[in-house]
């Protein structure tokens, strides 16, 4: 007895402290469940060890593991592919957010980074003086804060979603857990394991919903690990300010209330928060709608209005469980929903019964017409949209919608007040006594034609050590076309300005080759010069004394032409005669100089004839050495160099042409049918060709969508053109002859056609028993004549491509120049955008610094995920010589002082007296439509536009371009020429005199190696 008792003592005695720790960890737990406070005290301490803090540089730790729809939607999870994007635009990452070691430990563990995370976000502009361009704000309606809800709709979101939520007793309470919410949710899914029909109640708390849509992957919860997760998340996040948790609680549901999903809708797309889904799917005005439910809790006025409102929020409060079904699928369904609540929460006394009963008799009112997302844009101008589009592009964002959710401010360049004033004044000019003011009525001018139909654009920038900065981008037209950077607009004599360039960089070439030479070298050299421009250089080398590169480009610039207009000039494979202006130039012979002060069309059509020869008869290889000695020995060894070598360069040439069309037959045709202005037998030759297994029917359809006027041709007309060139019928090179297109580009297109999945290896591969076809009949003697013309064509295309090149290095637009020496005077078109890029060339002594929009991006402003970009300023690169420059600088001066431009002379005197030197090109566009016979006789001409360009620089800093555009037929009623656009200049200078004499004198350019 005595052993046996100790034992049952020590059992006994065991078995009290057994269930004394039982029940005091029940206890524990049950007490814990409801007040939280160790869990408080516990996360409190850990979220005491949660932050970040900016730092100079990337910081290459900074990771985004979340993705969820807020992490997407705001950019956060997307910086890393951003970030890499804008290096590319050469900006860098000055400062960046660095996560506390804890933080980003948890963070590498999977929780939803833990910080106060913001209601609203978007893209936001300012100009160069931090002044607001504009601002896009989502959600764009909110609850400012927990007081402004009204308390029906609390108590209702309460009721349905989380009900102990705000209870006061407890006030370290953890808002991510509601304990008989989530036994209710566990008992439901064990029941339905064994009844699969029974309803499963949703077990998530507000704190842990909001988590789940904003950073669960597609806001969707698969897993029991998501929900942890959730729960984890919304825990740690609670405690962020401390262990007391009320402030936090109410917080949620207005955060809730504020960001919960419902669905999207066209017009406006993703919904978030009530506020935006009151108005995108019903209509209603948030602001109204809170004041009306805020007047009936305090005095029950109002109760059909107040009825109408609470139902159609609700409807959004219980609707969020499947939005899509219920607010686009389903309608119906949501009504009875709806209702069905409505009787729930005046059972439960959140609502009174009237206030239940007059709300089921309203149906639900869904908006008929498409929602629109009116965001508060402080600016409509263009130069806005110009900098979103800048943007998108370099982030790699292909649409807008994407971008102006972004937690994301701009700082750029433009100049917001004067953008504002110069935007005001062009649209001024639409109203007749305005204009008459500004001095447009007059010759050449507006004469009697409405004002109001002229599109006007301006750009001014600015050269800086940064770059080359936008300070203005306005223009008129009231659609998002950029005018400026998206068109391609017939501007007339402002192609004398490439031409110009072109010219005097082939003097300087010259210059080079030979100004080392002795005389007698020099003399040696003279027989084999065949070209005018090569034979005056030498020439001109020859009188000795060593000239300088400055003096021999003005010299050249005193070359002199006729202006003769009686001259037929065979190119673009035909006859043509040009005409004069002013035709009292038609008699006069013009120095270079003077022929570009007065903008004389004969003088640079010969002046490009020049260019042409040049290219033809002194670029090394060029086939033009064939014209000089058919019966060479080495003839059939240069063939199989020059079909090997330069058969190549064209390839490549036009394969840039077509790359990234290749896969697509309709854009093969876009681009290569794109330079044939009118239905000629050259259309359907080429047609055929690339074609040659269309039927007739095909061949109608085509001319019917590219050529419609000549569908009234009779189809026994269209039946002989497509009849008349049957695929086999020529040789390669007779349809290049016939089509005046380079036969290897013709060949390439049918290539592409019929391999739309070929890489450029395979095309060369294929290719070179193609450039023998091309070329072997040009080494043939028969019909030297007859042969003589179809080289001459070969030839100038050849030319053309060797110019376009050129043009292209200096920021021509277009892939392709109209083979043609009308292209001097401005047939191959041009944009205004690129016109000023040259400008900016030009002023800046040759050397093309960066265009810069964007200065400086700031995303996620005070997040964990922060980080500041800036421009990085980029040593310019040199396209042209100092001198050179400078001789186009004074041409375009005296263009101002004495030319075209001469309105503008002597516009800007500081007051010390000090003159601001002007120097522009004017270019004048009537852009027709020309209908031809069949025979080739025209037989209507219609105005497609007319334009009149002013491309100038002001001073040492300051360049632009400043074009007025009239589209479509409206424009034959039009006579304007560059004269509108230079008294505009001249109106617009008082407001941009501030600006230009204030700028600091720009340092000479930085150029990183050689030109170019």
């Amino acid at each position: 007895m005595s052993i046996k008792t100790p034992y049952k003592s020590i059992v006994l005695l065991t078995l009290t402290l057994l269930v004394a720790t039982l029940i005091g960890v029940t206890i524990f737990v049950f007490r814990e469940m409801k007040t939280s406070v160790y869990q408080a005290h516990y996360l409190a301490r850990l979220a005491s060890e949660l932050s970040w803090e900016m730092e100079s540089g990337a910081n290459d730790g900074l990771s985004v593991p979340q993705a969820g729809p807020y992490d997407i939607r705001l950019g956060y999870s997307r910086l890393p592919s951003f970030l890499e994007n804008l290096t590319k635009y050469d900006f860098h990452v000055s400062a960046q957010a660095k996560l506390s070691p804890r933080m980003k430990q948890l963070a590498e563990q999977g929780i939803f980074v833990p910080y106060r995370e913001k209601t609203q976000a978007g893209l936001e502009i300012t100009d160069r003086n931090h002044h607001p361009l504009y601002r896009a704000i989502f959600p764009g309606s909110i609850y400012e804060n927990y007081t402004s809800i009204p308390p029906m709709i609390r108590d209702s979101l309460l009721y349905i979603e989380n009900r102990e939520l705000l209870d006061p007793d407890y006030p370290r309470k953890n808002p991510a857990i509601e304990w008989t919410r989530l036994g209710k949710g566990g008992l439901d899914k064990i029941i339905q394991f064994f009844h699969p029909a029974h309803h499963v109640a949703g077990g998530s708390t507000l704190a842990t919903q909001i988590e789940k849509y904003r950073h669960s992957p597609n806001g969707i919860t698969l897993t029991p690990s998501d929900k942890l997760q959730q729960i984890q998340s919304a825990s740690i996040r609670a405690y962020l300010d401390g262990e007391e948790t009320l402030p936090v609680r109410q917080q949620l549901v207005t955060d809730y209330l504020n960001t919960v999903p419902l669905a999207a809708i066209a017009g406006f797309g993703e919904i978030n928060g009530l506020g935006d889904g009151l108005r995108a799917w019903y209509g209603l005005d948030f602001k109204l709608g809170n004041q009306f439910l805020k007047e009936w809790n305090a005095s029950g006025a109002n109760l059909e209005a107040t009825a109408m409102y609470y139902k159609h929020a609700l409807s959004l409060m219980v609707a969020q469980r499947r939005p899509s079904f219920y607010l686009i699928s389903n309608r119906n369904a949501l009504e009875e929903l709806t209702n069905s609540h409505l009787r729930i929460l005046t059972e439960a006394g959140i609502i009174s019964p009237d206030l239940s009963n007059a709300a089921m008799k309203i149906p639900l009112q869904f908006r008929n017409e498409p929602a629109s997302n009116e965001n508060k844009n402080l600016s409509s101008s263009k130069a806005v949209n110009t900098v979103r589009l800048h943007l998108g592009s370099m982030l790699g964002l292909q649409h807008w919608y994407d971008l102006d959710r972004l937690d994301l401010s701009v700082d750029s360049t433009l100049d917001g007040s004067l953008q504002e004033k110069i935007t005001r004044i062009l649209r001024q000019l639409s109203d007749k006594e305005y204009a008459r003011s500004a001095g447009l009525y007059g010759d050449h001018l507006l004469g009697e034609a409405d004002p109001s139909r002229i599109i006007y654009s301006f750009t001014l920038s600015e050269l800086t050590q940064n770059g080359a900065k936008f300070r203005i981008q306005a223009d008129t037209l009231a659609q998002p076309l950029d005018v400026n950077n998206g068109t391609k607009l017939d501007l007339g004599s402002t192609a004398k300005l490439r031409t110009l360039v072109t010219y005097l960089e082939i003097i300087e070439t010259l210059y080079r080759k030979y100004t080392a030479l002795s005389p007698d070298a020099l003399t040696g050299m003279l027989s084999d010069a065949h070209d005018p421009l090569s034979r005056w250089a030498i020439e001109y080398l020859q009188q000795g004394n060593k000239p300088s590169l400055h003096s021999m480009l003005e010299a050249a610039l005193e070359r002199k032409y006729s202006a003769n207009p009686g001259e037929r000039f065979f190119t673009g494979g035909g006859a043509h005669y040009f005409q004069n202006f002013n035709h009292t130039d038609d008699s006069r012979i013009l120095s270079v100089r003077e022929a570009t002060h007065h903008s004389v069309n004969l003088v640079y059509i010969r002046m490009m004839r020049d260019i042409v020869r040049y290219h033809i008869l002194q670029s090394q290889g060029s086939s033009a050495q064939i014209l000089r000695d058919v019966n060479h020995p080495d003839r059939e060894a240069y063939l199989k160099k020059f079909t090997e070598m330069e058969g190549k360069e064209f390839i490549k040439q036009f394969y840039k042409k077509y790359r990234g069309k290749e896969k697509s037959a309709s854009g093969v045709d876009e681009i290569f049918f794109s330079s044939f202005r009118h239905m000629s037998p050259r259309v359907t030759a080429a047609y055929r060709f690339i074609h040659p297994e269309a039927t007739f029917t095909q061949f109608k359809e085509f001319i019917a969508i590219r050529f419609p006027d000549y569908m009234e041709l009779d189809e026994n007309t269209l039946r002989k053109q497509y009849q008349r060139y049957p695929p086999g019928k020529y040789t390669l090179a007779d349809q290049g002859y016939i089509t005046s297109v380079h036969p290897l580009e013709l060949w390439l297109a049918r290539y592409l056609m019929l391999h739309p999945d070929a890489g450029y290896q395979d095309i060369i591969l294929s290719s070179n028993d193609q450039f023998m076809e091309v070329y072997r009949w040009l080494f043939r003697t028969a019909h030297k004549n007859a042969q003589d013309i179809r080289i001459h064509s070969l030839l100038e295309l050849e030319a053309f491509l060797e110019i376009h090149r050129s043009w292209k290095r200096l920021g021509y637009p277009f892939d392709m120049l109209v083979p043609s020496l009308a292209s001097a005077i401005g047939s191959s078109a041009d944009r205004p955008g690129a016109l000023a890029e040259l400008m900016g060339t030009i002023l800046n002594n040759g050397v093309q610094i960066p265009a810069v929009l964007v200065e400086r991006l700031h995303f996620a402003a005070g997040t964990p995920f922060e980080t500041i970009l800036e421009h990085t300023p980029e040593t310019g690169k040199r396209l042209l010589s100092p001198e050179l420059a400078a001789a186009v600088r004074n041409v375009l001066t005296g263009t101002v002082e004495k030319g075209t431009a001469s309105r503008l002379a002597n516009s800007i005197i500081t007051e010390d007296g000090i003159r601001i030197p002007i120097g522009g090109k004017t270019g004048t566009g009537d852009h027709r439509h020309i209908t031809f016979s069949a025979p080739g006789v025209i037989r209507k001409s219609d105005v497609v536009n007319r334009t009149a360009t002013f491309a100038f620089f002001i001073g040492d800093r300051f360049f632009g371009t400043l074009t007025a555009f009239v589209p479509g037929p409206e424009a034959a009623n039009y006579r304007f020429t560059s004269a509108l656009p230079t008294q505009i200049l001249k109106h617009l200078l008082p407001a941009l005199r501030p600006l230009v004499e204030t700028a600091q004198p720009y340092p000479e350019p930085v150029a990183s190696g050689k030109r170019s």
